[in-house]
């Protein structure tokens, strides 16, 4: 016998609340599996999954990639595969009975130590979603009474929709933080805000690549008591100042670049950590080390009265769960590069994205912010139509960058591409041109 939890009353009651006529306006944003999307209506498992099998067939993988954009190709040493794939770990999915399960809650102790290093903060959760996820979460921690949330221009388009959609459940939206002529968070603005906003969310390098005066804007925001959310590319930490170096109350970023393939989009992995005094604020779950009666280490979940489970209403988020494997892949990915590993696949990133923008110069097109410092990440302008070029390289067999307008493209670079790559790109761009 089918099991319905809820009567008609409840659900209807439930639809009335959130501003909805019926169940299936839920997922009016998915669209069809005629080609708009991915929801099936009134189809049978079989044309479902034929739908399916043939959206899976316009994938196409490519060697050769230069797009970045929130979600990038680095190398991973075969060792964190083999760790992470170990069955132990793998059904492990939420420590449910936290004695029980001392193996993975190790694990996540390990991670959690990992991005608090990398970040410099005093604490970090056992890990988000993603990365928009984490930002979003960040920003809803900082909500204080009717103040204002800036959001840079600079911040990924896809984290600020996250970001959008978490204050529309409030009924806020965001005040956006426009970027100067270098593509860069505009100072000026936020020193003029003042204390009328909570909290400012920056993104380190920003979306176009410029690498963001990020301790000039903690000055501004430490005189004042906005906080301070800087969404970092984690691989960019292997060279730049830490978030704790420039005054940031909260580091978030997408964990993917650690260790995690591109996959098609996912599973991936947010990260957040904060200063202590915010631990009580802090969302989803932490683990901490103990001791037992007979002194033993030991590790459990701590200071659950934070989470959902126990607060309800009063928590500070409804995320009640965690990435578990993908934050152990993290870890054991940082394990096995070390801190001069990882600063050598920060500088190859560096290296490899600065040639790129030497050899696409010659061939003719041009840098959109020439006197901005980037990381590896960049934009370029030409009177050629994007899609001509990106659709050139395709037909070689190249990912170019992403096209940001008729004439624009946000171009990236990592340890994966060799010099032999690069040249091959800037050779057919060159005839293009």
């Amino acid at each position: 016998m089918k099991y319905t939890p809820h009567t008609q009353q409840d659900v209807r009651e439930m639809l009335d609340k959130i501003g909805v006529d019926d169940i299936s306006d839920l997922f009016a944003a998915i669209g069809t599996a005629s080609g708009e999307g991915l929801r099936a209506i009134g189809k049978s498992p079989i044309e479902t999954e034929r739908a399916m099998v043939a959206l899976a067939e316009k994938n196409k993988v490519y060697k050769t990639v230069f797009l970045g954009a929130g979600a990038y190709r680095h190398y991973i040493p075969p060792v964190v595969k083999h760790i992470a794939a170990n069955p132990r770990f793998v059904t492990a999915y939420t420590p449910y009975q936290p004695e029980m399960s001392q193996g993975i809650l190790q694990a996540i102790f390990e991670y959690q130590s990992c991005i608090t290093r990398l970040t410099g903060l005093d604490v970090s959760n056992a890990s988000m979603y993603d990365g928009a996820a984490a930002a979003a979460e960040a920003v809803a921690m900082c909500i204080n009474g009717e103040k204002d949330i800036l959001v840079s221009d600079g911040v990924n388009p896809a984290v600020r929709e996250v970001v959008a959609a978490y204050l529309r459940g409030s009924g806020r939206t965001a005040v956006s933080v426009p970027l100067d002529e270098d593509g860069l968070t505009d100072i000026g603005f936020l020193e003029g805000y003042g204390e009328r906003a909570a909290c400012c969310l920056v993104q380190q390098p920003n979306y176009y690549g410029n690498i963001e005066r990020t301790k000039e804007i903690g000055a501004v925001l430490n005189r004042t008591d906005v906080k301070y959310i800087l969404h970092t590319y984690p691989i960019a930490l292997g060279l730049l100042a830490s978030p704790a170096e420039v005054g940031a109350d909260f580091a978030t970023g997408e964990g993917q670049p650690l260790g995690m393939p591109l996959s098609f989009g996912g599973p991936y992995l947010g990260y957040i950590a904060a200063k202590e005094k915010y631990v009580r604020k802090m969302t989803g779950r932490i683990v901490g080390e103990t001791t037992d009666r007979d002194g033993r280490r030991v590790y459990v979940l701590t200071l659950q009265a934070r989470e959902q489970h126990i607060r309800r209403e009063k928590a500070s988020s409804s995320i009640c769960s965690n990435e578990a494997l993908c934050a152990l892949t993290a870890a054991v990915y940082l394990g096995a590069v070390g801190k001069e590993g990882f600063r050598a696949v920060a500088r190859a990133c560096v290296d490899n994205a600065h040639y790129l923008k030497e050899v696409l110069e010659s061939a003719g097109l041009k840098t959109r912010y020439s006197t901005a410092e980037f990381f590896n990440e960049f934009v370029t302008v030409s009177d050629k139509k994007s899609s001509v070029i990106l659709n050139e390289l395709k037909r070689r067999g190249i990912l170019g960058g992403l096209k940001l307008s008729d004439g624009e493209i946000l171009w990236c670079a990592t340890e994966m591409n060799t010099k032999e790559e690069i040249e091959t790109v800037g050779n057919i761009v060159r005839k293009l041109l």
